[in-house]
């Protein structure tokens, strides 16, 4: 077996691949409309949209495919990304490097391999889209076409995602990706009769931070509330920063008691980060909360709506 090489600018790579915020999050339709798309025009059981991270290659999309990650040293995609070009192999078990590799001799028994490097701006080619057969094949040119446009297409969609949904100043979700991701946890919590909770935050006081020490300063203290808000939730949890000091979080199968003790929890590490900073002012939130059952029909908005409500109900009753 032939590990893959490294790229040239895999620290550049590996830290664009990084600032989208996209490892680990869960499955988007804009993703899997394309493998599942591209398992129908070439007839084979596994398409996927690959991202290579500095030791694993982990799927966005992987319709087929029971695994969400393997480890880098025996991927494929390891291998595409080193070109510009469809890398192909049409027969696994009688390519050198491949032949005793083991998702070629064990699950999930890789023959023929096609992938096209997915490239962004900068020129750091980040993964793939790639397809997967049991058995050995090959592709015409007509082929070849057909998937370096479909890998355009997944590269424009990354290109969408670090556009549209981040924010620029603390990494979270903005609120559209909030939004999107969020109405994506909630149909999974209705698919798996589970309960969820949104959050709405709310700075207190967050103008006078502005006003009387400078908006770098402001700037500062929102990254630092959006660390809290981090180091306090699950991963599972989606957290966005909705503009200005709003902040919103949706707990995924929280009930009211799960809810509340997160609040405690992120109330506490709020308390550490206020002890070991060295500012002339605290941070300090207002913070209301709605509550989803799997029977309901809320959306997101009308629960944003709600958990804004009794966010405002919370700051007057602090006053």
């Amino acid at each position: 077996m032939l590990p893959p090489a490294t790229p040239d600018n895999e620290r550049e790579r590996i830290e664009t691949l990084r600032s989208l915020h996209i490892l680990d999050t869960p499955p988007e339709e804009r993703f899997d409309r394309l493998t599942r798309l591209a398992r129908r025009l070439f007839g084979v059981p596994i398409a996927a949209v690959t991202l290579v991270d500095s030791h694993r290659q982990w799927f966005k999309s992987h319709p087929g495919l029971d695994a969400s990650e393997t480890p880098r040293d025996v991927s494929f995609c390891g291998h595409a990304i080193l070109g510009d070009e469809l890398f192909l192999v049409n027969d696994a078990s009688l390519d050198a490097r491949f032949a005793d590799n083991p998702l070629v001799l064990g699950d999930p028994n890789i023959r023929f391999y096609a992938g096209y490097p997915l490239t962004v701006d900068n020129g750091s080619r980040l993964g793939t889209l790639c397809l997967i057969d049991v058995k050995p094949r090959a592709l015409d040119d007509e082929e070849r076409v057909l998937l370096r446009d479909l890998a355009r297409m997944a590269e424009q969609e990354i290109a969408a995602v670090q556009l549209a949904t981040t924010d620029e100043l603390t990494g979270l979700s903005n609120r559209r990706g909030f939004e999107a991701l969020a109405q994506h946890a909630i149909r999974l919590c209705k698919r798996a009769q589970k309960p969820a909770s949104l959050l709405f935050f709310d700075l207190n006081d967050f103008k006078q931070i502005n006003d009387v020490y400078g908006h770098a300063e402001g700037d500062r203290a929102l990254i630092a509330f959006a660390t809290v808000l981090r180091t306090a939730l699950r991963e599972t949890d989606v957290i966005g920063r909705l503009g200005g000091d709003e902040f919103v979080v949706l707990l995924i199968d929280s009930d009211d008691d799960g809810t509340m003790q997160t609040i405690e929890r992120f109330r506490h590490q709020l308390n550490i980060h206020n002890d070991a900073a060295q500012t002339p002012y605290q941070l300090h939130c207002s913070v209301g909360t709605a509550t989803w059952a799997p029977d309901s029909a809320l959306g997101i908005g009308e629960l944003l709506n709600q958990a804004d409500g009794a966010m405002y109900a919370n700051k007057r009753a602090q006053r």
